[in-house]
């Protein structure tokens, strides 16, 4: 069993930054897990945005994400972060935190979810 909660997400203006946390707790501790964000805007499928390896060596984006997104993790505060610049209002999503065995820009491969927080970039 592991639990993953995230924290950060609000009401920015586009332009602002913003950044995610996502705790993991339980049974296996972050080292165990790749990690990953997706995000999920209302009527649309949830889409990928950034993961890191476990060794937080390798890390994906999606184009959206690419140059204004950071993901990074600090295993010995079982913490995974996403840093979000020059947000868009096309950014306003629920966030979601994720971890798998591998990386990945697809949702299935990944076991674990988190709740999601909200992420809301006003004009």
């Amino acid at each position: 069993q592991v639990q993953l909660v995230e924290s950060g997400g609000g009401l920015v203006q586009a332009g602002d930054s913003l950044r995610l946390s996502c705790t993991v707790s339980g049974q296996k501790i972050l080292w165990w897990y790749s990690m990953g964000w997706l995000r999920q805007a209302p009527g649309k499928e949830r889409e990928f945005v950034a993961c890191i390896s476990r060794s937080g060596l390798r890390t994906l984006y999606s184009d959206s994400a690419k140059d204004r997104f950071t993901i990074s993790r600090d295993n010995a505060e079982n913490t995974v972060y996403l840093e979000m610049n020059t947000l868009r209002l096309e950014d306003t999503a629920v966030y979601y935190c994720a971890a798998g065995t591998d990386i990945s820009s697809l949702p299935e491969p990944y076991e674990e979810w988190g709740q999601g927080t909200q992420v809301t970039v006003s004009s």
